[in-house]
């Protein structure tokens, strides 16, 4: 989800909730405590040089339970924070504190902001050595097809 999309969305809202990929909401207390711009350079295992560019958003839970980010608080801090970093329109990286610090996607269900996971993947898999998924055939039906076609008579085996 981009910038531009948390931002409509937002719009529509009554009060902010943010959803694990588990189903679990993440306490209405919770703050934002970062909007940023963060920038990856690096190079992967082919060594092609890439560069990375998302927007961050960090949530983080405190003790003050009576906490609540309105829908146009959180659009303020947005605003804010494209005026001071001059943010473009970016894919979302949202953070959030359990067990470790955990990076998500962000997505929209129409009433929620969804977490959703990030997975890890080799983006140079044709240098690195890596085979291409192989196709996978059940040997029963290699057997079956066997029988039906050398069958006594059929003269499969003259």
């Amino acid at each position: 989800m981009k910038l531009s999309e948390v931002k409509e969305n937002l719009k529509t809202l009554n009060e902010v909730n943010f959803e694990l990929p588990n189903g679990t909401i993440i306490p209405n207390h919770f703050h934002i405590t970062e909007i940023g711009l963060i920038s990856k350079n690096f190079i992967d295992c082919g060594g092609v040089i890439r560069k990375e560019d998302v927007i961050n958003f960090q949530l983080w839970e405190a003790g003050d339970y009576d906490h609540r980010l309105a829908p146009q608080k959180f659009l303020k801090i947005i605003e804010i924070s494209e005026k001071a970093f001059n943010l473009p329109d970016l894919e979302i990286e949202v953070e959030y504190q359990q067990n470790t610090i955990g990076k998500y996607g962000l997505d929209f269900n129409g009433k929620s902001f969804v977490l959703t996971p990030k997975l890890t993947a080799c983006l140079a898999q044709d240098s690195c050595g890596i085979p291409s998924e192989k196709l996978k055939v059940s040997l029963n039906s290699l057997s079956n097809q066997e029988n039906k076609s050398c069958e006594p008579g059929s003269g499969c085996c003259s």
